[in-house]
């Protein structure tokens, strides 16, 4: 087979070790220059390749490439832009046929979650109708851990982590001053429509009586009158109430608690503001003082506290995605599959894309306790290992040392393409 360019490219929401799977990624084509001549990554994903900015990988050290191990967002930039059908919009892939042309593009590597699958569909259907020879890979990222045919998905375990790290820490900040001071703290986690990150919250609580005493999850309606009987009831025995909330709690009749009334690029409705409205709703009803804090992008950014196994499995996939891609597996992504719990072992395998592009795996009713509000026993042991390990970065006058690049881009072959 003759040697060809590859294309690669970070979509989605970023996360703290997208970049370490853009270093197996990297590493692993520099292993195999019989098969991949350049490695071009994609300025701000896909758009990168409609508008012809394309990254020559070949330009960084060895050095840096390895920085990318350690350091979190996307080094190479994404975005949220949803390729329409091939029928609606014949423009956009007979731009992406001339750029791949022109620079002599033979794999495409897309790392993002289920609308980036999507697209890596999309662009393999592109390929087969047009007989251009091209091997699509999706490489699984979502924080969200909703991906369909992986036991879970890189940027899960980082997030997972740093949420029950936060809850457990602010949970002791309310208790020691609860008896003066505040009484109910609320922590506002990520999860449109699954509930992965609020269970990871429940991994703080060491017993029935520390932090967090109460989950809400985007699988469960919202009960105000259950949930304030809870709230009074924690309250009367503990002495305070920590909460961990999804942005994507919904009311009785299906509309989310905290709709900001916008859609984002993949037309998601846009959400913000399910921890305030919770307070509020808790103070008129009980009168108890109250704080609450929004994780947002923090809890997706923080390498500093990454979990070593979701570096691991980051890199493994990216490094795998080019071995497959060589060995001629096309039109799949790589997943991750659980051989063992105790002790914790995985192994890379693949699913075809149209497995899971579009769709969402939303928490287990086995990972939900009877109320409603809370983990059981086999969520924990699920999640326990994906939290794993410590790999901070290096500091440098007690700040991490991140990656960051101007990338020059190559030059253009093409005319100018408007979005």
């Amino acid at each position: 087979m003759p040697k060809k360019n590859a294309f690669y490219a970070q979509s989605g929401g970023v996360t703290a070790v997208i970049n370490a799977s853009a270093c197996g990624v990297i590493e692993a084509s520099r292993q195999h220059p019989d098969a991949i001549a350049t490695l071009y990554a994609g300025k701000n994903g896909i758009i990168g390749a409609l508008t012809e900015e394309l990254i020559d990988t070949s330009t960084m050290s060895d050095e840096q490439v390895g920085m990318l191990k350690h350091t979190p967002a996307g080094a190479f930039g994404s975005c949220r832009y949803k390729l329409k059908s091939l029928e609606e919009n014949q423009r956009e892939y007979d731009r992406l046929l001339e750029v791949f042309t022109a620079h002599d593009i033979g794999y495409f590597f897309y790392n993002g979650g289920g609308d980036s699958q999507d697209t890596a569909h999309k662009v393999m259907q592109l390929s087969q109708r047009h007989n251009y020879p091209l091997t699509c890979i999706g490489i699984p990222k979502t924080i969200d851990n909703d991906l369909m045919h992986t036991d879970n998905c890189p940027g899960f375990g980082s997030v997972a982590k740093y949420v029950a790290i936060a809850t457990l820490e602010a949970s002791m900040d309310v208790a020691s001053m609860a008896a003066s001071s505040t009484k109910v703290f609320i922590l506002e986690v990520m999860g449109r429509h699954a509930g992965w990150i609020a269970a990871a919250g429940g991994l703080a609580q060491r017993d029935g009586h520390t932090a967090p005493h109460i989950i809400l999850f985007p699988e469960r309606v919202l009960n105000r009158q259950k949930l304030l009987d809870k709230v009074k009831e924690t309250v009367n025995t503990c002495g305070y109430c920590v909460i961990v909330a999804s942005e994507g709690i919904k009311n009785a009749d299906g509309s989310f608690l905290a709709a900001s009334g916008g859609k984002d690029a993949f037309g998601h409705t846009q959400l913000g503001g399910a921890a305030p409205s919770l307070a509020r709703m808790i103070h008129e009803a009980l009168g108890y003082k109250y704080h609450w804090a929004v994780a947002d992008y923090l809890q997706r950014s923080a390498r500093h506290i990454a979990s070593g196994t979701d570096v691991d499995q980051a890199y493994a996939l990216g490094k795998f995605a080019v071995e497959h891609a060589i060995a001629r597996h096309n039109g799949v992504m790589m997943t991750l599959e659980r051989e063992s719990q105790t002790p914790y072992l995985w192994r890379v395998g693949t699913t075809p894309l149209e497995n899971v592009a579009n769709i969402e795996k939303q928490l287990p009713d086995s990972f939900i306790s009877d109320d409603g509000m809370h983990i059981t026993p086999a969520c924990r042991e699920y999640m326990l290992p994906l939290i794993q390990g410590e790999t901070p970065p290096p500091y440098v006058d007690g700040l991490p040392q991140y990656l960051v690049m101007n990338f020059d881009l190559v030059p253009k072959k093409t005319a100018p393409f408007d979005l």
